[in-house]
Formats: structure tokens, C-alpha cells, sequence
């Protein structure tokens, strides 16, 4: 299972660096999009500060859709999960591979995010680093999830639109969790039991992709 996950991960990562769709559209969606919360709250420093939580994982939580979505979209081609499928590659180490490659890159976007955080809403740089294990719990999640529903999407022809719509609420949670977690740290305190509960979030979310994706890629 793990050598067919480092296959299809790397399979994964190397499709987005010859596309670079992440550096050109994903990314440059994350920033506007923090660009434009900052507009929203005005010029105050004080209303930028506490607002800062919020509109990281917001922002963060809107691109790793649109990361998803580009995730999914490899598999779409005619023939790629059928090609897959014969390879005799195991359904857990598909989905844990695509899982790695998507937290991946939302690491990527979660840097230039955090970059913007320290440019546009004046966070301190050292509090913003003690939050780095609520960030890396929910990112596991994010793509985990996002994998999941991916191939649950998948072959339709309103994936796009529907992907939204599934993966949104299902990672409502972790958008609670991480903006309570980043509030916390930035006020002073420590990601404390946020960075526990994102934890078994993505332990949770890993668990059930890694049992049911197989039956998801199975053929209708």
C-alpha cells in the first residue's frame, strides 16, 4: 500500500509541475482572496488583527476547493481510473497517494497565505509559527476529505459544481477548530486541545478514505 501511495503521489505532483496550475491560478486565488477580506475590514489595524483567524482559514479553506477540484480532475480523462484499476494498485494506497500529493500543495498555499497574513493584517511572525501543528493536523484533513469526495464526484458531468457543495460542509469543522486554535495562539495562548481535536479529525478523515475509496473507484 504505501509504494503504490509514493507512485500516485508522486504521479500527482509531477502533472502539477509540468501544468503548474497551482502556481498560476490556485495560488493567485488564495491571495486575492485575502486581499479582498483586508479591503473589507478597512484600514484598521486593530479590526485586521482580530479578524486575521478567520479570513486565513477562510481563504485557505475556498483555495483548498479549487485545489480539490484540480486534484479530482486528473483522474477525469476517459481511461485514466480504468488504466489505474488495472495496474492492480491497492484502493488505500491510491487514496493516501492523491491525499499526500493535495497536502502538498495546500502546504504551498498555506505558506503564501500565512506570508500575506504577516503583509496585510500585521500578525505577530513568532505567535503565527506556534500554530504550525493546528495547520498541518488540518491540512491532512482538508485533503483527505477532498480526495474522498473527489472520487465520489468523479465521471459526473457536474463535478465542478457539486464538489463545492459536498466538501464545504464536511470541513466546516475544521475550519472551527482552526480559526479557534489560530485565535488562541495569536491572543497569547497555545493551539492546546484545537490542535488535538484537528488531529483526530484527520486521523478520522484518513481512516475512512483510506477503507472506502476502493469501493468508490469501483465501476458503475
Amino acid at each position: 500500500m504505501w509504494r503504490d501511495a509514493v507512485l500516485v503521489c508522486g504521479k500527482d505532483l509531477r502533472i502539477e509541475l509540468r501544468t503548474r496550475v497551482l502556481l498560476w491560478q490556485v495560488v493567485p486565488f488564495g491571495v486575492l482572496t485575502l486581499v479582498l477580506f483586508a479591503l473589507a475590514l478597512g484600514p484598521s489595524t486593530t479590526e485586521l488583527q482580530r479578524g486575521a483567524p478567520g479570513l486565513l482559514w477562510l481563504a485557505l479553506l475556498f483555495a483548498s476547493v479549487l485545489a480539490t477540484t484540480r486534484s479530482a480532475s486528473i483522474e477525469t480523462p476517459d481511461g485514466t481510473r480504468s488504466s489505474i484499476r488495472l495496474l492492480g494498485l491497492d484502493a488505500g494506497g491510491v487514496f493516501l497517494g492523491k491525499a499526500a500529493a493535495l497536502a502538498a500543495q495546500l502546504l504551498v498555499i498555506a505558506a503564501v497565505l500565512e506570508l500575506g497574513l504577516l503583509v496585510f493584517f500585521h500578525v505577530n511572525a513568532a505567535r503565527l509559527g506556534i500554530a504550525t501543528p493546528l495547520e498541518l493536523c488540518a491540512i491532512a484533513a482538508l485533503a483527505a476529505v477532498g480526495t474522498l469526495y473527489g472520487a465520489v464526484v468523479a465521471g459526473t458531468d457536474v463535478a465542478g459544481t457539486l464538489l463545492p457543495l459536498l466538501v464545504l460542509p464536511a470541513l466546516a469543522p475544521v475550519l472551527i477548530a482552526g480559526e479557534k486554535g489560530t485565535a488562541a495562539v495569536l491572543a497569547g495562548g497555545g493551539p492546546g486541545r484545537w490542535a488535538i481535536v484537528l488531529l483526530v479529525m484527520a486521523v478520522a478523515y484518513l481512516a475512512v478514505g483510506t477503507l472506502l475509496y476502493g469501493s468508490l473507484e469501483e465501476p458503475t
